[in-house]
């Protein structure tokens, strides 16, 4: 210890720890401050500052939050490979309900609206149709085929088509068989694409209902 000048701190806040961080840093480098120009002396002290200011907004951020402060000094959860520690899970919040499929089906017929005074192509956008489509559909407990989505879509069936295949293999659409009629398949969101449609609807807010 007495040849590391090392900093010893006791019962430090959130800032001084970010500023001993600094200090620590500064020191590494300073065999080579001497061959530094003006300019990056000056660009040092401007980043001491910098931290500095840091450090006091996260004491008074940190102030009387305890450990549940957004800033933490504890051992990371996983190690340096990514991996995470066993025990150790981020657990993510529970999934908001999905949106009214009267909202839903309001901002269809909105954006459907555009196509009787501009052409269509102008605003295609049909991955996002077909989406808000099968979200009122999950949420209005009812099934949709393959050509009723090709139709919400707003374009030709073999365009409608493609987007659907895509739509599928990056895991945001699953087909279902018709059990009674081997011809005809329906199409429903994955949980992954659900969870997206009602945690941007939850996002949104009330001004979901300005959407178009």
């Amino acid at each position: 210890m007495d040849t590391s000048g090392p900093l010893l701190l006791v019962n430090p806040g959130r800032g001084e720890r970010l500023v001993a961080l600094g200090q620590a840093l500064a020191r590494c480098g300073g065999t080579r401050l001497r061959e530094l120009s003006e300019e990056d002396r000056v660009m040092l002290l401007r980043l001491s500052e910098q931290v500095n200011r840091i450090a006091e907004r996260v004491d008074r951020l940190g102030s009387g939050a305890g450990e549940s402060s957004a800033f933490r000094f504890e051992a990371p959860g996983r190690d340096f490979s990514g991996r995470e520690e066993e025990g150790d899970r981020l657990v993510r919040g529970a999934r908001p309900a999905l949106p009214d499929p009267r909202l839903v089906r309001r901002i269809l017929r909105q954006r459907q609206l555009r196509a009787r005074f501009f052409d269509g192509d102008l605003f295609g956008d049909p991955a996002w149709d077909m989406l808000l489509d099968l979200t009122a559909a999950r949420a209005e407990h009812t099934r949709v085929s393959v050509t009723s989505l090709c139709i919400a879509s707003g374009v030709p069936p073999t365009t409608a088509l493609r987007w659907i295949s895509q739509l599928t293999q990056a895991g945001l659409f699953e087909r279902i068989e018709d059990d009674t009629d081997r011809r005809r398949a329906f199409i429903a969101l994955t949980e992954k694409a659900a969870d997206g449609m009602a945690r941007y609807f939850a996002e949104l807010g009330r001004n979901a209902s300005r959407l178009v």
